[in-house]
């Protein structure tokens, strides 16, 4: 008779973890639909990734995971092209965007335009060595693939890992910041 029971309880935890993973489903679905994306890229807008490069540091404290970002910046792009019309910067934009965007892990990173030539993508569970692996693949990806007539297009990508409050992280109140500014510093602009 006992075993009726304890078949009862597995039928029971195996029905909740059922629900958790179709709420959990159904919650990425609706970030997706609802997120407000940057129109040219269609990515994340710089508001919305602050928030949740903020939830992955309070993930990766939790949890002890790393958590590393690449920040992306077209070196002097608007100063060295001001002079293209406005739909060929755009195209430009949108293929640089198209070249990180192969390179992420689906539901798993997360990529936003941060200014008019700085992109960011955060990269949950991805120790630095793998993150500094990425970066140099897309910035290879950003000088063979983006081409327009007469143009340089020139990436500088930095770097950075969050582990845990180090020599690179002061223990701030704004972690988030530290990271990003560490990352900048890193791509040497």
């Amino acid at each position: 008779m006992w075993y009726f029971t304890w078949i009862l309880g597995l039928l029971l935890a195996c029905s909740l973890g059922i629900i958790n993973v179709l709420r959990l489903e159904a919650q990425e679905t609706w970030d997706r639909e609802h997120i407000p994306l940057d129109p040219l890229t269609q990515l994340m807008t710089k508001d919305t990734m602050l928030g949740r490069l903020q939830e992955k540091v309070e993930n990766s404290k939790r949890n002890g995971f790393p958590f590393s970002i690449l920040f992306i910046s077209l070196k002097g792009f608007k100063a060295r092209n001001n002079n293209l019309p406005d739909h060929e910067m755009d195209a430009i934009l949108r293929g640089v965007a198209d070249c990180f965007k192969e390179d992420i892990r689906a539901g798993v990173d997360i990529a936003a335009r941060m200014g008019d030539q700085d992109f960011l993508i955060a990269m949950p569970g991805s120790p630095l060595k793998k993150a500094e692996q990425i970066a140099a693949r897309v910035k290879n990806e950003i000088s063979e693939r983006v081409k327009a007539p007469g143009l340089v297009v020139e990436a500088a990508v930095g770097v950075a890992e969050y582990s845990a409050p180090t020599e690179d992280f002061a223990a701030t109140t704004n972690e988030v910041g530290e990271l990003i500014r560490v990352a900048t510093a890193k791509s040497g602009l």
